[in-house]
């Protein structure tokens, strides 16, 4: 199985998992669990099943945010609400709105199977150097199957983004630096990003400066051939450290799956329960890709 199948089922269910950051029901929700504001929703959030931990913890596995936005939200959050009640909350948030943007689909054959062939992709996952992935994984999956799934593709987009981290690492790329090559490639645009990730101009220019001196951008601050071939060695490794799930749930399971998501997912846009651009730098037109074009 090709390495790129591991790219366009993250393709199909990310937006899924995705929904829950921008609900409108979020900030209601935390709200009445204790926390204070957006972000520290969603710091606590993301992070709750590690536990109460510190703000070092999240900086390192969140990798790409502002050490500074990340402390303005852990440790506080816990002083608020603990790890238990926020994981309740971020599933209630979860629940409203998959019920909105789906509606009667939640209670679909469709989403019963799509449930199931995520239950079984999750449990051909290595949790090795995976930590976001393996805190999730402990959690207690929901019974509704809607929520299972969600429960399920989180613990997918977790355990790549972990295997994304690592790349990173390998290639002696910070996390400003990592979004100053996507927008360099085009991939997302760089005001937005400095803004949902807390990085000021200095210092997303400065990140700049230090990959023209890797010879990674040009001049012009545009993506060189040499940073082209990295971003592509980054990518093509975080897809085939991703890949060994679907590689073991074989290529029939995996394109079911990939249309199951196709649909929900076509629900969810058509609702505008996602935005774009957005951070992740998802596109609406990967829903018309096949797995297997």
């Amino acid at each position: 199985m090709e390495a790129s199948v591991a790219r366009r089922t993250w393709e199909l269910f990310e937006p899924y998992h995705a929904t829950v950051y921008f609900a409108s029901e979020g900030k209601e929700i935390y709200s009445d669990a204790g926390l204070k504001g957006g972000w520290m929703s969603y710091f606590a959030s993301r992070s709750a099943a590690l536990g109460p931990v510190p703000a070092e913890v999240v900086i390192a596995t969140f990798y790409n945010f502002h050490p500074n936005m990340v402390r303005r939200a852990i440790p506080d959050a816990w002083e608020f609400a603990s790890p238990e009640a926020v994981l309740e909350a971020r599933l209630k948030v979860a629940d409203s709105s998959l019920r909105r943007l789906l509606g009667d689909a939640v209670r679909s054959k469709d989403m019963t199977r799509a449930t199931e062939l995520a239950r079984e992709a999750v449990s051909r996952c290595n949790v090795t150097g995976r930590p976001l992935f393996a805190a999730h994984l402990a959690l207690e999956p929901p019974v509704e199957p809607h929520l299972e799934l969600w429960h399920w593709t989180t613990c997918l987009r977790e355990h790549r983004g972990d295997g994304h981290v690592a790349c990173l690492v390998a290639e002696d790329i910070d996390g400003c630096q990592a979004h100053v090559l996507m927008a360099a490639a085009g991939v997302v645009p760089a005001d937005m990003q400095r803004s949902f990730r807390g990085w000021t101009e200095e210092e997303w220019n400065d990140a700049a400066a230090r990959l023209q001196e890797r010879e990674y951008l040009n001049e012009d601050g545009e993506l060189s051939r040499k940073g082209a071939e990295l971003r592509a060695r980054i990518e093509k490794r975080t897809d085939e450290l991703a890949l060994p799930p679907w590689a073991a749930l074989g290529e029939a399971k995996t394109e079911e799956f990939g249309r199951l998501m196709r649909s929900l997912v076509a629900r969810i846009v058509e609702d505008e329960g996602l935005p774009y651009p957005n951070p992740m730098g998802l596109t609406p037109l990967t829903l018309e890709l096949d797995l297997t074009d």
